[in-house]
């Protein structure tokens, strides 16, 4: 449906939106495509006889005047149109000692499937309302390591329908797990230090899990770095404040990153003794945190034995990806398989995540096969689903969203290089109409009524383009902001 076709609907459908009755005295009727509109007639003959048992006075009167009126408007027509009949009466009057009944029809710009007749207190609109809904829609899914959102876009707007984050760790210099600065860290000598005051060759206190007993260990590095939350384990004597990535052993010798954690997993001390978890809380705050490096791998910080591997970290993070791919997926198939009003999927992101997750056995295939382009992103979430419909002006060329961005863009940058080539507001933009100056007329789609039809008319009559504009875009509200009303010019007029 075209953007003049779908205005009219909308005006056609807001008249009839705020008529009252009284009773169950308004007439609505839908004759649909290739119908026999005699059949229709006739069926609204014998309905009058019916409403004759209406006990009401007013109301009977009212239903039987107008299925007359109805009846006789119908009769104009030879024939069905080409998409059916919506047609409507009923009493306009809102003054409750005067009775007005008048007839509204319109032929749909789509083909009406629905046939009905009812008599209510309001007319039956959810027919036409329905075919301004956007039918072909496009699916949306961003993603990398961090988060994923999957939205649609329909026709100008774009919805979110569900945000993910992944709990993957982000990538990491080597040792790869970082602890609080005043974390005692047990010494070779009996005794225990902070770990920002330790230094290359200090020997300190590991675990040898096959041999189940301390040896001696020596730091080989250590360095601070930034990271963006603390990880709080509190056992019931000791507590640990890490990174989330920071790898701890548990009975059996297994490890699991901070964030993996539960209540229910038991920790390891010194002398590799389980420690039952008491709480885990997790604090958003930027701080500095220390990292090292130690020749046998392991060592006792605050009482609690602690890992620092990178390959058991870097394979821990590589399938906590994977995990994360699939919720996604199961997300996307359940959001967008079978839904056949969706024309293409549209997948974008930062770095490689977006090919990783496309080219896996992830989403379904049918979805697979819908996958119309990859974009690649600086932004997520919210922000990278409009970047995503932004950067894919060339897979939405014939779009709504993409012309009237187009449109707009034009005009303002008309407005920035050749002023006297625009007019706003109504009153200019009337003096250009009459002087036949207007090339192109832009309207927003919420300016009264009576206004947007005599703009139109009049550049009608001068041969002008007239687009409306949403109201629901970035761009649209920018037309709104300069009155809604703005014209592109043949020529400059004073």
């Amino acid at each position: 449906m075209d953007k003049k076709n779908a205005q009219k609907l909308k005006k056609f459908i807001r008249e009839l939106e705020v008529i009252r009755g009284r009773h169950t005295e308004l007439v609505s009727v839908y004759v649909p495509q290739g119908y026999d509109i005699i059949k229709i007639i006739q069926h609204l003959e014998q309905e009058q006889g019916t409403a004759t048992n209406i006990k009401d006075k007013n109301n009977r009167q009212r239903v039987i005047d107008s299925l007359e009126k109805m009846i006789r408007h119908l009769r104009l027509y030879k024939k069905t149109p080409e998409n059916g009949l919506a047609a409507f009466a009923g009493n306009a009057s809102t003054n409750e000692s005067k009775v007005d009944i008048k007839v509204w029809s319109i032929e749909p710009p789509t083909p009406i499937q629905t046939r009905l007749y009812r008599c209510d207190q309001t007319f039956v609109l959810d027919v036409l309302k329905n075919m301004l809904e956007i039918k072909e829609v496009y699916a949306l899914i961003v993603v990398d390591n961090r988060d994923g959102t999957l939205g649609l876009l329909r026709g100008n707007s774009v919805t979110e329908l569900i945000h993910l984050t992944s709990g993957v760790p982000g990538k990491i210099k080597a040792g790869g797990q970082c602890l609080m600065p005043d974390t005692s860290i047990d010494l070779a000598d009996g005794q225990f230090v902070h770990i920002e005051n330790l230094e290359e060759e200090d020997e300190i206190i590991s675990y040898d899990f096959e041999n189940k007993k301390n040896v001696i260990s020596k730091v080989t590095k250590a360095w601070k770095t930034a990271k963006s939350n603390i990880y709080i384990i509190k056992t019931s004597e000791d507590e640990l404040q890490c990174s989330a990535d920071h790898l701890l052993f548990l009975e059996g010798g297994i490890t699991k990153a901070a964030f993996e954690l539960t209540k229910d997993d038991l920790l390891l001390d010194s002398k590799g003794n389980i420690v039952r978890i008491k709480s885990i809380k997790i604090i958003d705050k930027e701080v500095t945190m220390i990292d090292i490096e130690v020749t046998y791998g392991n060592f006792v910080a605050n009482n609690i034995l602690v890992h620092n591997s990178q390959a058991r970290f870097a394979r821990l993070r590589e399938g906590a990806a994977k995990d994360f791919y699939k919720r996604i997926a199961e997300y996307a198939n359940k959001e967008f398989l079978g839904k056949k009003e969706i024309k293409g999927i549209i997948i974008g992101g930062p770095g490689p995540t977006k090919e990783t997750f496309l080219d896996g056995d992830y989403l379904n295939n049918e979805l697979k096969k819908k996958v119309i382009g990859v974009k690649d992103l600086s932004y997520t979430g919210e922000f990278g689903l409009n970047e995503l419909v932004d950067k894919s002006g060339d897979l939405l060329a014939q779009e709504s969203i993409t012309k009237e961005k187009n449109l707009v863009n034009r005009v303002l940058e008309t407005l920035a290089k050749h002023p006297e080539k625009v007019a706003y507001g109504k009153e200019e933009v009337e003096k250009a109409l009459e002087m036949g100056a207007v090339d192109m007329l832009l309207l927003s789609e919420d300016i009264e009524e009576s206004v947007s039809e005599e703009l139109e008319a009049k550049a009608e009559r001068i041969g002008s383009t007239v687009e409306f504009v949403s109201t629901e875009t970035k761009e649209g509200k920018q037309i709104k902001e300069i009155t809604g009303i703005v014209a592109l010019l043949r020529f400059a007029i004073s």
